[in-house]
């Protein structure tokens, strides 16, 4: 039975502290490596078969220039009994996905990057075929480091009707820690539904509902933190899998720590993995 496993890269969302004349996803972590590839890679050796990265046009074009079309899948490239790793290549399809104009300045959260664009993928996916239709998503985000090749042992995990969650103290990102996690279409549509209710204003009680509401209330999903989203998740009958190193990089503060403490010694990925490169145009041949 096909599995598709969708990787996510939720870029379009408020910005940081770095007043940077690019986007916070193009931040170093390494010498040559930036913060929007180590998320390619991770998802690359989580085993995606397409990852979608949702940025606005705007910000697409450099981000594009950086990473291109595809990277390639490490269990194939690397292997080490292969004399000529070209012939033995799998490469899994990068795609951009902008927020819909309707929800800019609306509901345009990190939170909402990751649901806009598994709805999209989904869609087009099984627009093409409904044998090409996403079994589960994957979430990389930009604004933390850990090891992306960590993920590459529980392959079997992530790709299974289980959802899968990486933990550090205890913590997921129902906690607002920036961990990859796996949902299904069901997680979406229950996700997907609570945006109304939690970016109109919603009490429990209705004699507690207002007749109208201000934009400021009904706008307030753009400001919503990851645990405010993703809170709603449940880590029954999950796997779980614990990590040790990990550094939040979602403020100058915490990247210079991170910097100071683990920059050093983190590499950018063999180029036969993370390469730019495209495809090529229909009835064009360059090889």
């Amino acid at each position: 039975m096909n599995f598709h496993l969708a990787g996510v890269i939720p870029v379009a969302g408020p910005k940081l502290d770095f007043n940077m004349p690019w986007h916070d996803a193009l931040t170093p972590i390494g010498q040559d490596y930036l913060a929007i590839e180590r998320c390619v890679v991770e998802c690359a050796n989580a085993g995606c078969e397409t990852i979608w990265i949702v940025c606005n046009d705007d910000m697409q074009p450099l981000i594009r220039y950086r990473i291109g079309e595809m990277v390639q899948d490490p269990v194939w490239v690397l292997r080490s009994h292969t004399i000529n790793k070209r012939e033995y290549q799998k490469p899994i399809q990068i795609h951009y996905v902008p927020i819909s104009p309707k929800d800019v300045n609306k509901r345009d959260c990190l939170g909402w990057s990751v649901l806009h664009g598994a709805s999209v993928a989904d869609k087009i996916c099984r627009g093409l075929s409904t044998n090409l239709g996403v079994n589960k998503f994957y979430v990389s985000w930009p604004y933390a480091f850990y090891g992306p090749t960590l993920v590459r042992k529980h392959r079997d995990l992530i790709s299974s009707k289980k959802n899968f969650f990486l933990s550090h103290d205890n913590k997921t990102v129902r906690d607002g820690e920036y961990l990859a996690f796996t949902f299904g279409l069901d997680e979406l549509d229950q996700l997907k539904n609570e945006v109304k209710e939690k970016s109109t204003g919603y009490w429990k009680d209705p004699t507690e509902r207002k007749e109208k509401l201000s934009l400021q209330e009904r706008f307030s999903y753009r400001n919503f933190k990851l645990e405010d989203i993703f809170d709603t998740l449940t880590l029954d009958n999950s796997n779980i899998e614990k990590i040790d190193n990990y550094w939040k990089i979602d403020s100058w503060e915490r990247y210079c720590l991170y910097i100071a403490e683990y920059g050093p010694k983190v590499r950018r990925p063999s180029k036969f993995i993370l390469n730019y490169k495209e495809w090529n145009g229909i009835g064009v041949d360059d090889e």
